[in-house]
């Protein structure tokens, strides 16, 4: 049975400390609540949304019922709704929940004569269906049963905006004309981890009857998810239907890294010449659109003004300027609209960003985050982005990611407990270091780490340190984390006693947690059994962790984990499944940031 209570698994790792759902505030010192008229916006957009996305999917499932119809020949046999057709059998064989699979598809009478690739549409449109009403009846929760309620406050707005992501996830997957597979499956994988983190939000919320209520909305909704990853993973490789066009699916892997860039300076042949060398240049030779600075020399004096002022679903490349100083901003976020910003600082140390929200505010730790990315095509370079609430106040995250193409370039990330959530989509981190103690780097993203420095800190009496907790619930969702040519190293206090805090590689979050470590230096603080259980034998077979040529003295291999998921990788072939090229499509996208990066096994 799966555990999803969150912040009670989750918690620092110490007999002696106390979770996060037992801390007491005094009135005073609890967030505020919106005030009504934000809210009443906030549902107003959500219903008009709603209305249209029902139409929209009722439309779409007309016609995708014409199209069935019009590809079948009039004299084959109709079969009666209770006996599912060999192609709907054959689909739901591949999932998860092969029950709700036959239940689902036969509510639609056509998907009786439509074949596998039919069905493939047909599932994304229901369960598409099935989310929008999900997110309108979850927004007619009477806002004043959750508003005296801080932690249930927070858990709810955190599922509004995740449902409207997982919503946001199905249409692009169903609409965008020129998706790929590794698209679809990474959007279809980014919908299933929305909808965990909002119930995962609810763990230690002490309201049962709110978090009954929006468990009652979200009934089926992740197995629904679950069952179209799994079809579009057994069955999406053909020719997709969506709508009135075929959707071009290319197979990730299939086209080299010189070949998807025509082999021109890096890039790929689409960008102009003018965007090549704009994007070749170094920063200082770049004119930045908003310019941030706290002594009044630039647009704005905070950033929260300058993302304010982006632009949303820009088509080009705005550059946000952070002058150095330290912008002191808690919750900082740039929304899933705000797509292809650059933030860039003056540098590590010099340009910082910080706040100390923790789950001691009543608060989850998804709204923990001092600085959060939702929007397209992000990338931040040059700065620090730092939580100060320190390893007593637990869940803390400094950097919370769910943007897809984001890149992260030379940063530090600085916390303790829960420093980086890689929370979805792809992304990819180069020369950045990163602090922590406790599942310090966790999430379900598609994510890389490349020549980076992963330090452990010295953690609270009592704690072992755990650097990664990733957060893989279903074996078709093509997420994970990869370190690749890093160097996984102490800080000072730890080193000087790391006999009293073991650090170990990770831990599994979830029954499918996946995490490598590949050609990186690890230093003597890992403890020899390099791994560490989650709770009891709790997702150690069907987990998947590896290590491949990596060096130091805490890479020894004799003394490992003897799990049935854990594995010394000797392979190339394999090893090589976890690369940028590979692993996150990277050599497509990549190269246009103007961010190095080695593509295979070498590290350069």
């Amino acid at each position: 049975m799966i555990n999803n209570n969150y912040n009670k698994l989750h918690s620092s790792l110490s007999a002696t400390s106390t979770p996060a759902s037992s801390f007491h505030l005094s009135g005073n010192d609890l967030p505020p609540t919106p005030p009504p008229s934000s809210s009443h916006r906030r549902r107003s957009r959500i219903l008009i949304i709603s209305f249209l996305s029902v139409l929209l999917i009722a439309a779409s499932i007309v016609s995708a019922a014409v199209l069935v119809r019009s590809r079948i020949a009039s004299n084959e046999p109709h079969f009666p709704h209770n006996k599912p057709s060999q192609a709907i059998s054959r689909a739901c064989s591949h999932t998860l929940y092969p029950s709700l699979c036959l239940s689902s598809l036969l509510s639609i009478p056509d998907a009786l004569s439509a074949d596998v690739h039919d069905l493939v549409h047909i599932s994304l449109n229901l369960t598409l269906q099935h989310l929008t009403k999900a997110l309108y009846s979850t927004s007619q929760i009477p806002i004043s049963q959750i508003s005296n309620d801080p932690l249930a406050h927070s858990a709810y707005e955190d599922c509004m905006e995740l449902l409207n992501d997982a919503v946001d996830a199905f249409s692009v997957s169903l609409f965008s004309t020129e998706a790929s597979n590794h698209d679809v499956m990474t959007w279809l994988s980014a919908a299933l981890t929305y909808h965990d983190t909002c119930t995962d939000g609810f763990a230690d919320v002490a309201d049962l009857a709110v978090k009954n209520q929006v468990e009652a909305k979200l009934s089926d909704l992740s197995e629904m998810i679950s069952n179209s990853l799994a079809i579009f993973s057994g069955f999406g490789g053909g020719d997709l239907p969506v709508q009135n066009r075929r959707r071009r699916l290319m197979e990730s892997g299939t086209r080299s890294w010189a070949a998807e860039n025509g082999g021109d300076g890096g890039f790929p042949q689409w960008l102009s010449v003018k965007d090549r060398r704009l994007l070749a240049a170094p920063i200082s030779a770049i004119q930045a659109d908003i310019v941030v600075a706290k002594d009044g020399s630039g647009k704005f004096k905070t950033v929260a003004e300058a993302i304010d002022a982006a632009p949303s679903s820009s088509g080009r490349r705005i550059v946000i300027y952070i002058k150095a100083g330290k912008y002191e901003e808690e919750n900082l976020k740039v929304g899933r609209k705000k797509t292809n910003l650059m933030f860039v600082g003056d540098g590590k140390g010099i340009t910082v960003i910080s706040g100390g929200k923790s789950v001691f505010d009543k608060v989850t730790t998804f709204r923990t985050a001092t600085f959060a990315g939702s929007g397209t095509g992000i990338i931040l370079r040059d700065m620090i982005f730092e939580n100060t609430a320190g390893p007593s106040k637990h869940q803390a995250v400094a950097l919370r990611l769910s943007a897809d193409h984001a890149v992260v370039y030379r940063c530090n990330i600085i916390g303790y407990q829960d420093t980086l959530y890689v929370h979805s989509n792809r992304q990819f981190f180069r020369e950045c270091d990163i602090y922590g103690t406790v599942d310090f780097i966790f999430g379900n993203a598609v994510v890389v780490f490349q020549s980076c420095n992963i330090y452990a800190r010295k953690p609270m009496p009592g704690q072992k340190n755990t650097i990664t907790a990733q957060d893989r619930k279903d074996p078709n969702q093509n997420t994970g984390i990869s370190i690749h040519a890093c160097k996984i190293i102490a800080t000072s206090d730890l080193q000087a006693s790391k006999g009293s805090f073991p650090t170990f590689l990770g831990r599994p979050w979830k029954l499918y947690s996946r995490v490598v470590y590949m050609v990186s230096f690890m230093g003597d603080h890992i403890h020899p059994r390099g791994w560490l259980e989650w709770q009891g034998s709790f997702a150690l077979d069907t987990l998947y962790y590896g290590e491949y040529s990596n060096s130091g003295p805490g890479a020894a291999v004799g003394q490992r984990v003897k799990w049935s998921g854990y594995r010394v990788i000797t392979s190339t072939v394999e090893a090589s499944k976890f690369t940028v090229g590979q692993f996150i499509y990277g050599s497509s996208w990549l190269p246009s940031t103007g961010v190095s990066f080695s593509a295979g096994l070498s590290a350069n």
